[in-house]
């Protein structure tokens, strides 16, 4: 089932109606509803296999429910994966990592002005990686290949930002940054929706979470989602890969 062409209403960035949504004959996801408001900061936490990078690769556009309904407030959305789904040796420099972001501007092989390879140098200048335009992709760190992908977000000027573990394997000094501009993001009215596993991070920088388990456990505040019983309910649950795994849970199955 496609994407809704039709937007929430009012202030709501994305909305899911019972959406269900998976690989193949699995589903990932069950029966989820809920709502992110414009500029809120959202993290999405819960266990491998939970589902996590499947909503997210759903509200991206990159999936598409299986039922139930997912609906954008608009088209201006940035996405950015896991790093391990990137191949780092692939001969590229950091400018072309970035300018992928011009991408729905340009096209994938249209030409870059000299006001994008300005953008692209600011970019890098926000991120810490100042001059580090034609350095190749395989010569940098997990923490400098992050702020690139970073970059490459900043030069999208998107409403909607959706970050697949942005903060795995750096420094703690890249956190801060990151978070920094993250926190900048949100002053300017941006919604960022962010799956991440370090809850002392969650509850100091995300007002809003949602817990998966395949379903949702809680969504909604942090203080009143993550707490020990709900973290408890979300450990016990069967990956979709498991053969005694349900196909798709009815709320009647979901964990207790």
């Amino acid at each position: 089932m496609p994407l809704s062409a039709n937007p929430p209403p009012g202030d709501v960035c994305v909305s899911l109606t019972d959406a269900t949504i998976g690989y193949g004959a699995r589903a990932a996801v069950h029966h989820l509803s809920g709502q992110v408001r414009r500029g809120e900061l959202t993290a999405v936490v819960g266990a491998n296999g939970s589902g996590k990078s499947t909503l997210i690769k759903c509200i991206a556009g990159l999936m598409r429910p299986i039922s139930g309904d997912c609906r954008l407030s608009h088209l201006a959305t940035a996405y950015m994966p896991q790093q391990s789904e990137l191949d780092r040796s692939f001969p590229a420099q950091v400018r072309d990592v970035v300018a992928l972001g011009l991408w729905q501007s340009r096209g994938l092989l249209g030409r870059h002005r000299q006001a994008d390879c300005d953008r692209i140098a600011r970019a890098l200048q926000a991120i810490g990686l100042g001059g580090f335009e034609t350095r190749s992709i395989d010569s940098l760190s997990g923490g400098q290949m992050r702020r690139a992908l970073f970059a490459r977000v900043l030069v999208q000027d998107a409403a909607l930002i959706l970050l697949d573990e942005p903060f795995n394997a750096i420094d703690e000094q890249t956190i801060g940054d990151l978070l920094a501009l993250i926190h900048r993001w949100q002053a300017e009215g941006r919604t960022v929706i962010a799956v991440l596993h370090d809850l002392d991070l969650v509850r100091a920088h995300f007002p809003r979470s949602l817990l998966l388990a395949r379903h949702s456990i809680a969504w909604g505040p942090t203080a009143t989602v993550l707490t020990p019983e709900n973290l408890r309910r979300a450990r016990r649950f069967r990956q979709n890969w498991e053969k005694d795994a349900a196909w798709c849970l009815e709320p009647s199955e979901q964990v207790a």
